[in-house]
């Protein structure tokens, strides 16, 4: 039996278990926040120690309810929370909201309750919220399910519906939301989700009218994949979902053996998931209400960035500086835009993004008007940020009065920033722009984060997905294996995937050595082969520049003697005779790795000894095709080498980024696989391609 989340959010009847007559007690919180609201349905008290409160009669026992309460709030401490739940099974409650503390999030032993507690709510067909929560707020409805102290009045426009791991976050989202006039729906601290999750929430809420986005700060994604397929759902509906997810340090994991494992780490890999499937992922709380604040009004991110109007010239200098930091675009204006522009404003304004409307707006406030039309319609510009100084209340009144029909009424993304930080504004026009549902901000920086948030938002989803894996990368040879391949072996199963790597062969003596130099021709590179040894620099397993026999002759001994006395206990299965690469070129790091959780990856940035110093990688899914592989090279830090910096020819990124659809699509075609790695792939100057200098890949579960 499915429960019904229904019943949890819109009940005609509600238990307190655990009232208190006590000010400021949990149990008299709860009910404050109930007998204040709009609820006009059945309320029932539940009480050891009191036998009325506030007039109203309480029953001894959650077993003295009447039976099929649609909700009932637990107040009682976390070791009486087991016999509460049994109790509401009896009784044929709907829907509990654990609020005590002291499962999971404590130690094995609280694991071990909360799942317990889980199953009874499973078994039961009863929804249970937590435990370890602050509760619920529905404003669609005027009903506070909470003990944190709010009055709620009914919101009668479509809003934000938020939902938090964390109670006091979910109010600290709830209160900047409507602070800044963007209206909420629902606001849900879910606590420990034992039973109940964000994804279960998001799912039932969708199709609801009073939803228009949502908000969520995450902790954990509890179901990886039926979230992703929600996110997915939410993006087709309209409905986007603005993010925090904390926990962007690195995990350690201890079964990873590639650098891409290490370098994907759990959060990158759960960031690029999420990411691909539609949802705007932000770095801090800011970002959160600003986004939010601006997909409440407009829920399809634009991937261009905005147009700047402002009053002040050196504005100009500061948005452009800081664009350029934060790697936001402000796209130039069209011609047709500039000619206007030209015509309409003082013949001393330079018309440029940012566009300065000159101090003669101070006495025309109009002029900031006739340039936001004029960059609104145009084709290159994917919204608006007026960044006005605010002036006296008169003045504020005149720029927001020209201002409030073009702003009010675009199509593209348009908000209002009233700088001077703290300055006091105008409470009658700062209300009436809160009314008018334009994102309003006090910073142009908190602007331009946000904008940039979600131009990288819009660049993710503006793509066509590759939800197969192409034909032909099935590897047959590797069926039946376990653990570590050893080198030769991958680039073997490369090559036959269409991955170039260079001449080479496995040779088990150094005369055969010398005849695998004689056929292939020198300069050559000689490595140590076992499956085992994944990193032969790291043991001196490898030698370069090898121009002769006699160089041969040493490096052989050299390079076994280095492994002998780092691994002792290693057996090689001889040494891969490779010819040199040379030329000019650039190394990356391209991988991929099988996420127990949420499925294949793709990993891409400078390689060699960078990709662990310098940590410059991008993951994607393996089924985001090909704009999406295009979008993860975008967004390196060291992609203006690829662009040909200093002087150098551009590299040939495209055959980058087929090297990056063939692992795709081994990944896709071999669930085998848990793990690829080449690093480095030398790139070379475009139309030149690419080589597999070295390779890694582990056979066997995540």
């Amino acid at each position: 039996m499915k429960p019904s989340i229904h019943r949890l959010l819109k009940p005609r009847s509600v238990a307190i278990v655990g009232a208190s007559a006590e000010p400021l007690a949990i149990g008299n919180n709860a009910l404050t926040n109930i007998t204040g609201s709009a609820f006009d349905g059945n309320l029932h008290l539940v009480s050891r120690n009191s036998g009325r409160i506030d007039g109203r009669t309480c029953r001894a026992s959650i077993d003295e309810l009447p039976e099929g309460i649609d909700v009932a709030l637990l107040v009682v401490p976390a070791h009486a929370v087991a016999d509460a739940m049994a109790a509401c099974v009896r009784r044929k409650l709907g829907a509990v909201v654990v609020f005590a503390a002291g499962f999971g999030e404590i130690d094995e032993a609280g694991r071990a309750q909360q799942a317990s507690l889980a199953a009874t709510a499973r078994h039961a067909g009863m929804v249970m919220m937590g435990p370890n929560c602050l509760g619920l707020v529905n404003f669609v409805d005027g009903l506070p399910l909470t003990f944190e102290p709010v009055r709620v009045e009914k919101e009668n426009r479509p809003g934000a519906c938020v939902i938090s791991q964390s109670g006091a976050m979910a109010g600290n989202v709830r209160m900047a939301l409507t602070g800044r006039g963007t209206p909420v729906a629902y606001a849900l601290a879910t606590g420990n989700e034992a039973a109940l999750s964000a994804t279960d929430l998001i799912e039932h809420l969708l199709p609801d009218p009073a939803v228009s986005m949502f908000t969520l700060l995450l902790e954990q994604i509890t179901d990886p994949q039926p979230f992703l397929q929600q996110a997915e759902r939410a993006n087709q509906l309209g409905k986007p979902i603005a993010m925090l997810h904390v926990g962007r340090g690195e995990r350690s994991r201890e079964a990873t053996q590639t650098h891409t494992g290490a370098l994907a780490s759990d959060h990158a890999v759960m960031s690029a998931c999420v990411a691909a499937a539609g949802v705007v992922l932000v770095p801090s709380l800011d970002e959160l209400f600003d986004v939010a604040s601006i997909l409440a009004r407009y829920p399809h991110p634009h991937a261009r960035g905005p147009a700047i109007v402002t009053n002040s010239g050196a504005l100009r200098g500061v948005a452009l500086d800081f664009a350029e930091e934060i790697r936001l675009e402000l796209p130039r204006l069209d011609t047709e835009t500039v000619q206007v522009l030209e015509q309409r404003l003082p013949t001393f304004a330079t018309v440029d993004n940012p566009l300065d409307v000159t101090a003669q707006a101070m006495r025309d406030p109009a002029l900031f008007a006739v340039a936001a039309q004029a960059v609104l319609s145009d084709p290159n510009v994917g919204g608006l940020i007026v960044a006005a100084m605010g002036g006296g209340p008169a003045q504020q009144r005149g720029k927001w009065d020209a201002l409030r029909p073009t702003l009010a009424a675009a199509d593209k993304p348009a908000a209002l920033a009233f700088l001077g930080d703290g300055a006091e504004l105008d409470a009658a026009v700062v209300s009436d722009v809160r009314a008018s549902g334009v994102p309003y901000f006090r910073s142009v920086d908190r602007a331009l984060r946000a904008w940039s948030c979600l131009a990288r938002a819009a660049r993710h989803v503006q793509r066509e997905p590759c939800h197969a894996a192409q034909p032909g990368n099935s590897i047959g040879d590797v069926k039946g294996r376990a653990g570590p391949v050893v080198e030769h072996d991958v680039k073997s199963l490369l090559a036959a995937a269409g991955i170039p790597v260079p001449c080479c062969r496995l040779a088990t003596t150094p005369i055969a050595a010398k005849a695998v130099a004689c056929e292939i021709g020198y300069p050559l590179v000689l490595k140590a082969q076992a499956a085992t040894l994944m990193h032969k620099s790291d043991v001196g397993g490898i030698a370069l520049g090898i121009r002769n026999d006699r160089d041969l002759s040493a490096a052989w001994e050299r390079v076994a003697m280095n492994v002998s006395a780092k691994l002792p206990a290693l057996r090689l299965e001889g040494m891969l005779v490779e010819q040199m690469t040379e030329g000019d070129h650039i190394e990356m790091i391209v991988g991929a790795r099988r996420d127990p959780a949420w499925g294949p990856v793709l990993l891409v940035g400078l390689g060699g000894i960078w990709a662990e110093t310098l940590k410059d990688t991008k993951t994607v899914p393996c089924n985001a095709g090909r704009q999406g592989i295009e979008v993860a090279i975008s967004e390196l830090k060291g992609r203006s080498l690829l662009a040909g910096a200093r002087g150098r020819p551009p590299s040939d990124v495209d055959a980058l980024v087929r090297t990056l659809s063939t692992i795709a699509g081994m990944m896709l075609a071999n669930t085998e696989i848990s793990e690829i790695e080449i690093n480095p792939l030398a790139v070379f100057p475009a139309g030149r391609g690419v080589v597999a200098l070295d390779a890694v890949m582990v056979i066997g579960p995540p």
